[in-house]
């Protein structure tokens, strides 16, 4: 149950701070100067970085269903744990968009109130959000597969992020996380809940090629 709850509390500060400096940039009429792309890009992936090495000794620190779909069909985990940690990070991502929702409703953003994912162009966005995702989850598997300087994996995996968002935000606001736009998608609504398949999709078909990709390129079988 460690495992599940940390999972929980790690996507929660995911989805707050990441979704938070989306919305919170998107803010009109204030005195501060707005983050931009580069801002939220590094909040997503300064998240990823800080609760890898809080929670990362006790569940590994996914905080994201696609991980946990490459972790389960490169067996690394059982089905039992995959499903149960997929089911606390959608909760963890609700209990952020909940927090975010209440601080951000009564402020007028450009954006969302919540960071939800969004898109023009169906195609263009499937493509992203299926090759970042491949590219993120092959960063995962090879920074913390064995003989792999595990010491700075969550360095590695955030600093990807960052990397990712700064391409794929103004494609579809970046997800590559199926837990991180299902949360968001729930507050918003309208839009974000017709659009959200594509964020579930794509994020799974990546991260399920680059773990059958890892599989074949890891010389170590690990």
């Amino acid at each position: 149950m460690k495992k599940y709850v940390s999972e929980m509390i790690g996507t929660m500060v995911l989805v707050l701070m990441g979704c938070g400096s989306a919305v919170f940039a998107g803010l009109s009429g204030q005195t501060f100067m707005p983050i931009g792309t580069l801002g939220v890009a590094f909040a997503f992936g300064l998240s990823v970085v800080a609760m890898a090495y809080t929670i990362g000794k006790i569940s590994g620190c996914h905080i994201n269903p696609a991980i946990t779909l490459a972790m389960w069909i490169n067996k690394k985990m059982s089905g039992k744990d995959a499903g149960m940690y997929m089911i606390f990070q959608v909760i963890g991502a609700i209990l952020g968009s909940t927090i975010l929702y209440f601080l951000a409703k009564n402020y007028v953003s450009t954006t969302t109130h919540t960071g939800a994912n969004g898109y023009t162009e169906v195609i263009p966005a499937f493509i992203a959000e299926l090759v970042f995702t491949f590219i993120f989850i092959l960063v995962v598997l090879g920074s913390t597969s064995k003989g792999a300087n595990n010491k700075f994996a969550g360095l590695a995996i955030g600093l990807t992020l960052v990397l990712i968002h700064i391409v794929c935000i103004p494609i579809t606001g970046t997800s590559v996380n199926p837990a991180r736009s299902i949360a968001p998608a729930i507050f918003e609504g309208g839009q974000a809940l017709s659009q959200l398949w594509l964020f579930i999709v794509a994020p799974f078909l990546g991260a399920a090629l680059a773990a059958f990709v890892w599989r074949a390129i890891d010389t170590k079988g690990n």
